[in-house]
């Protein structure tokens, strides 16, 4: 397995240290932000996690070994989640002895209000029918405008992008709108289907 950016305790691969694996699918490097953020929460909160890259992740089944819980956290990409998030769960999904799986979708669309929830997502509503997912919990995010790290074909895509959904268009604005409460409150939900999901099982 690669090598984690959260090093777990020797012993927090045991079934019974409710293991939560965080895995993400970032592009420029938000959804990575919050997968870690998550990471770092569910750690305050007593529980072992780790991330895992999606790039470039194990076999499935050695991703999800001693999980109690599977974590997803996938960008979309020019109306599409990420090509390693929809190959990591179709594996999941085909995985015979798969942990619950908790669902993150993050994109600039969840900027709107009325657009930051499962049910009025399209992007993840997408995601989950494409695959059959049936996650424990399911959020939505905003991601991060940030014009100047973009390379020029991106920037002008998303520069297009956003002029049709009543974005900046300026080319140079870099903002986060990332609503951190909601993450936390994600992890919460997260840390409350761990301990289900190790009652379950134990």
């Amino acid at each position: 397995m690669p090598a984690l950016e959260h090093p777990l305790p020797p012993d927090a691969s045991a079934p019974h240290a409710g293991l939560v694996r965080v895995g993400f699918a970032s592009r420029d490097g938000q959804s990575r932000k919050i997968a870690t953020h998550i990471a770092e929460r569910l750690q305050a909160d007593g529980l072992a996690a780790e991330t895992l890259d999606l790039a470039a992740p194990p076999p499935v089944a050695q991703a999800v070994a001693g999980a109690t819980l599977m974590v997803v956290v996938a960008a979309v990409r020019y109306g599409h989640h990420l090509k390693e998030a929809d190959t990591f769960l179709k594996a999941y999904r085909a995985h015979a002895n798969a942990p619950p799986l908790a669902l993150a979708s993050v994109n600039l669309t969840a900027r709107k209000p009325e657009k930051q929830t499962p049910e009025t997502n399209a992007y993840i509503k997408k995601l989950i029918a494409r695959h059959d997912l049936r996650p424990v919990v399911a959020a939505v995010f905003a991601g991060r405008l940030d014009y100047p790290r973009y390379r020029w074909f991106d920037r002008n895509i998303i520069r297009l992008i956003m002029w049709l959904t009543g974005g900046p268009t300026d080319g140079t604005s870099t903002i986060e709108y990332t609503s951190w409460p909601s993450v936390d409150a994600f992890a919460g939900d997260i840390l409350g289907a761990a301990r289900t999901a190790r009652e379950t099982r134990a």
